[in-house]
């Protein structure tokens, strides 16, 4: 009776998956509960899913991933690749295919999306493309990869396994190789026009929707850097020492000095931090400070002559190079003041945004109008936007004063977009340390744990700007959708579905030969792999091809070749494999777009794996 329950259960989930009018996460955990419901799992097995390593790994992994395009990492590969594809959308499929299989043969697919997802998207951003057209193929690419090597994928490591066990052939770490190649040709050539058919422009369109405008824009609308330029404080310089308020660049010299920035730990040039410090009245200079100052080009000669300080950039107005705003710790927003504003008809300097929020004012726009010079003694009106700066938690801060003025865009949102380039060096660092201890088994680490070592250490040397920036690059959709679908293929096994499901249709087609029974074990097992684990699945179809080749007198080699390669090409949903969760957030899609793009594939593998396994390891 338990296992019809299953199957209904099942079967009901597969209808709301595909029909998707209920978010898939949600949808799996109603599942999880009926199985709770008619007591078919205990509460420990149903929740086991979420204990599972593999979801752990997920998480950290959305952790490294995040932090790879936090740091910029990902659009400086992405950057490089793009140079190799040149123009052409279909040289960039072929080379995001044809390195993500490459990876994938040697981590685990989870792993090599992970990894290659944040890429990916800054190719496509890069190369004005929709991401969605290459994501899919992306996590499809990593299960094909995974075929060409003994590592590559659970299954593999199963049937060399069952092999061994049964004192026949022994699997070396190139044996799939062959097969391996065969899917990831078959994988271009089916997704190639599948992905442009079906995939392309899902998301486009998202960032025009997106509200306020970019911090680039704001720079170019309030033409920051027109008169912006750098002084660096000497050792000997008259400034050393002395205060912002002390200098009296503003009133003096018609100055305003933005910002500081400080290099941190500077003897350890790959561990180096830039400090961006707002330049706040009792701001002390230090030897080898960088300030960031605006104004007349006249007047700062005349300013870094008293004070002994040299002028990094020569340029005047008319100069098109300008030194670079960067917005690490530091940021720019506009603010709309409100008729019931206190600071109405009050100056700038009067209004104190500096002493009570912390905040310069660089810029106010009254209608059309734009006033970038002496803003101390320019007084407020109803309607204007004040430009201002200083760090992000200030500039958020504001938005609680809602009833005084009205924060343009998202400076939280703003932040988040701004890579910290100068911790790309140390992000690849980890990525490669983390890539290490997954593939050398001489280190006794296991996947999950140098995943979790991985995203703590780029929290710890600040590849984010606070922990919280790294959990709200996990995406839980996926996570639980995976962690309450996993008890799924306990349900199946421990009712005996999936036993009786495999053994009827391999009984049904073992004495037709070898080719059909090839055919049964194959679509067996890719029927199976839809609903449970591809590890679990070889597990259970493993013996069962084996025992079905010896009754047969046939070599079970090519057999169980059927079931590996069976249990890994699982594209036709979405919870059949994490690669599958893990890009069907990012690129949009639906489970109606696994059926129109997977399914196709699958079969085609399908076939051509039928036709050809008897060639490679003949019966």
């Amino acid at each position: 009776m338990t296992m019809y329950i299953t199957l209904i259960i099942l079967v009901l989930t597969a209808i709301c998956f595909v029909i998707g009018k209920i978010r898939a996460d949600l949808v799996a955990l109603c599942a999880l509960v009926s199985l709770l419901i008619f007591q078919i799992l205990t509460p420990e097995e149903a929740l086991s899913g979420f204990s599972n390593s593999v979801v752990i790994m997920m998480v950290g992994l959305f952790v490294v991933g995040g932090a790879i395009v936090q740091t910029g990492l990902a659009k400086m590969i992405g950057a490089r690749l793009l140079r190799l594809a040149g123009n052409s959308e279909t040289r960039m499929f072929v080379l995001i295919m044809l390195v993500t299989a490459g990876i994938g043969a040697f981590i685990s697919n989870t792993g090599t999306v992970a990894l290659m997802l944040p890429i990916v998207v800054s190719m496509a951003a890069g190369a004005g493309i929709s991401s969605s057209r290459f994501l899919m193929p992306l996590a499809f690419a990593s299960s094909l990869g995974g075929m060409m090597t003994l590592i590559g994928t659970p299954p593999n490591l199963v049937i060399e396994e069952t092999l061994r066990k049964a004192g026949l052939v022994h699997l070396g770490f190139f044996s799939f190789l062959p097969v391996g190649l065969i899917c990831v040709a078959t994988g271009i050539v089916v997704l190639l026009p599948l992905s442009k058919w079906f995939l392309d422009k899902k998301n486009s369109g998202s960032e025009e929707n997106r509200s306020g405008k970019s911090l680039k824009e704001l720079v170019k609308e309030y033409k920051l850097s027109d008169t912006l330029f750098r002084l660096r404080v000497p050792r000997q310089a008259k400034a050393c020492g002395m205060s912002i308020s002390s200098i009296n660049a503003g009133q003096q010299y018609k100055l305003n000095i933005l910002e500081i920035r400080r290099d941190e730990a500077s003897q350890h040039r790959f561990l180096k931090t830039v400090n961006q410090r707002l330049a706040s009245p009792d701001t002390v200079l230090r030897p080898s400070d960088v300030l960031y100052v605006s104004g007349e080009f006249e007047q700062l000669e005349l300013f870094a002559r008293d004070f002994g300080l040299d002028i990094m950039d020569t340029h005047t107005t008319e100069d098109t190079q300008s030194p670079a705003i960067n917005f690490y710790d530091i940021g720019i927003a506009e603010i709309l003041l409100m008729p019931n504003a206190s600071i109405i008809n009050r100056s700038i300097k009067e209004a104190g945004f500096r002493e009570k929020y912390n905040l310069n004012v660089l810029g106010i726009r009254r209608k059309s109008d734009y006033i970038l010079q002496e803003l101390g003694d320019v007084r407020t009106a109803s309607g204007d936007v004040l430009l201002v700066q200083g760090c992000w938690s200030d500039i958020a801060r504001l938005e609680r004063k809602s009833s005084q003025w009205v924060v343009l865009g998202q400076p939280l949102e703003e932040a988040a977009k701004v890579t910290l380039d100068y911790k790309a060096p140390v992000a690849a660092l980890i990525m490669l340390l983390m890539v290490v201890m997954m593939v050398i088994d001489a280190i006794p680490i296991a996947p999950v744990t140098a995943v979790i070592i991985a995203g703590i250490l780029m929290v710890l040397t600040g590849c984010f700007r606070n922990i919280e920036a790294a959990y709200k690059t996990i995406n839980w959709e996926s996570v639980v959708l995976i962690a309450a679908m996993l008890p799924m293929s306990m349900a199946l096994q421990k009712t005996g579905a999936s036993s009786a499901i495999s053994e009827a249709l391999v009984g049904a087609l073992g004495n037709m030969g070898p080719m059909a029974l090839l055919a049964g074990i194959y679509l067996t097992t890719s029927v199976m792999t839809m609903f449970i684990s591809n590890t679990a699945t070889a597990v259970l179809l493993a013996p069962i091809a084996l025992q079905s080749a010896q009754q047969m007198g046939v070599s079970p080699v090519p057999m169980l070749f059927a079931v590996a390669v069976g249990a890994s090409m699982c594209f036709a949903s979405p919870f059949s494999t994490p690669p599958n969760a893990l890009v069907m957030p990012a690129g949009n899609y639906t489970f109606m777009d696994y059926i129109k793009v997977g399914l196709p594939l699958q079969v085609a593998i399908g076939v051509i794996m039928v036709l050809t396994l008897p060639l490679l390891f003949p019966f």
